[in-house]
């Protein structure tokens, strides 16, 4: 589009992603932190595993709260002063989690009371994640042109891995070559403080970005919405997008299931499927087979890198194509992939073969998550619902993806402890029941507005 600001439209994208920056960074730093935290809190408390586990778990207790407040919050504050409310959850997550004794505690001397005051820090952060994790791509979908609106809101997904990536080597930074001693007292806090860095640069950078069209037209603000509409799009064609917004604004009235229960259906099993494929378990089962490659010592970091490139490339290669390809044949390829891969893994499992090969069908299943259900997902969720009932139904969707990530996080050990093969067979079986899903329900939304998406809900 010759009259397009891309400039201004890019700009306005990555300041968003930061968003999904800090939610790939929350959610990981606790990896750099578990043992000592266990060291100092849970050991040092005499508490079980169960209790250290449901410490660092307490995380996703926040994204469940932060994705359910999500629609309120968007709807009725704006898109912008929401994801500015994360930022400022993920300031105070950060400076808490690291000193957690902060007025009240003494350091160095572990308390019921320290764990409850750490346990709440985290939990903010979660919320925080929760907010950014519905808010930032429903931000970039509706600031975003139809064409290139898939590229873009992937890469939100591509700034929540390169969170995750990008953690791991300030966690690494932090502990390489210090004593095991310092890590536990010191090194720590200073991972969960680093994350202050990123979330004030997202507070600070949010002043400059614009309230969403859609949001100003729903409200009322129709001068504003021109103005923006017409800086990213050029006057001809934001005066046609503004026509049906407003159009799709007046017709429709405010009550979730106004288009119907399948919208609102679609939107929650996209989000089951995400996490019912079982991605954050593959990632949790990668560490053992670098170990029985002889990696032991360096494992987890070597681990992480590898893991991290794949996500990264294939991320990149769903950025690359969802918007010339589609929607629907990358999450249908994607499935595909994620079966025989979860499959495979599931077979040399019950046979007790562990090495090369299983590590290749590892490599197999991320790489197809990554560039189909990891990004893919979140593009869906951001365009699917019509303007009124967007807020609110992205929230559902956003509060079932984190209700499904603690179920599945939190069954893989009793799982794994009945049968290995028949808990990967599970989530392989999970990943053909998502390709027939998509196949059958999903519409294709590629190169349509959001207002052209609504029509395929109207009664």
């Amino acid at each position: 589009m010759k009259n397009r600001n891309s400039f201004y439209i890019i700009g306005i994208t990555l300041v968003a992603t930061l968003g999904g920056l800090l939610f790939g960074y929350d959610t990981a730093v606790i990896s750099g932190a578990d043992k000592s935290i266990q060291a100092y809190l849970s050991d040092g408390l005499g508490l079980s595993a169960f209790a250290h586990g449901a410490t660092i778990s307490s995380a996703l207790i926040g994204c469940i709260i932060g994705g359910i407040l999500s629609g309120l919050f968007s709807s009725k504050f704006g898109r912008k002063r929401t994801l500015f409310l994360a930022a400022f959850l993920f300031f105070l997550s950060a400076l808490g989690s690291g000193n957690p004794e902060f007025i009240f505690f003494t350091k160095g001397e572990p308390t019921m009371g320290l764990l409850y005051m750490f346990n709440f820090y985290r939990i903010i952060g979660g919320i925080g994640v929760g907010l950014a994790s519905a808010v930032s791509p429903m931000y970039i979908g509706e600031i975003a042109p139809a064409d290139i609106r898939g590229r873009l809101v992937s890469i939100n997904q591509f700034a929540i891995i390169f969170g995750m990536l990008v953690v791991y080597f300030v966690n690494w930074g932090i502990a390489n070559g210090q004593t095991l001693e310092w890590i536990n007292t010191v090194g720590w806090r200073r991972m969960f403080t680093s994350e202050a860095i990123p979330a004030g640069l997202f507070a600070f950078f949010l002043i400059f970005v614009p309230e969403t069209p859609r949001y100003l037209a729903l409200n009322n603000q129709d001068n504003k919405a021109i103005d923006i509409l017409t800086r990213i799009n050029g006057t001809e064609r934001a005066k046609e997008i503004f026509q049906d917004i407003k159009a799709s604004v007046e017709k429709s009235s405010a009550k979730l299931f106004s288009y119907g229960k399948i919208v609102i259906i679609i939107g929650i099993l996209l989000s089951v499927f995400q996490q019912f494929v079982g991605i954050n378990v593959a990632l949790y089962y990668a560490p053992r087979i670098f170990e029985s490659m002889g990696a032991a010592k360096d494992a987890s970091m070597l681990q992480t890198v590898a893991m991290g490139l794949v996500n990264v490339i294939f991320t990149v290669v769903a950025i690359l194509t969802v918007d010339k390809w589609g929607r629907k044949p990358l999450l249908m390829v994607g499935s595909i992939g994620m079966a025989i891969g979860m499959i495979a893994i599931g077979l040399l499992s019950f046979m007790e073969v562990i090495g090369i090969s299983t590590l290749v069908f590892i490599i197999i299943y991320t790489a197809s998550f990554m560039m189909s259900w990891g990004p893919i997902c979140w593009v869906l969720i951001s365009e699917l619902f019509p303007n009124k009932i967007r807020g609110k139904a992205i929230a559902i969707a956003v509060a079932a993806q984190w209700a499904a990530n603690y179920f599945i996080s939190s069954t893989y050990p009793a799982m794994m402890e009945f049968s290995g093969g028949l808990t990967y067979w599970f989530y392989g079986l999970m990943s053909i029941i998502s390709f027939f899903f998509v196949w059958k329900m999903v519409p294709e939304t590629k190169g349509k507005t959001l207002e052209e998406v609504e029509l395929l809900w109207k009664k």
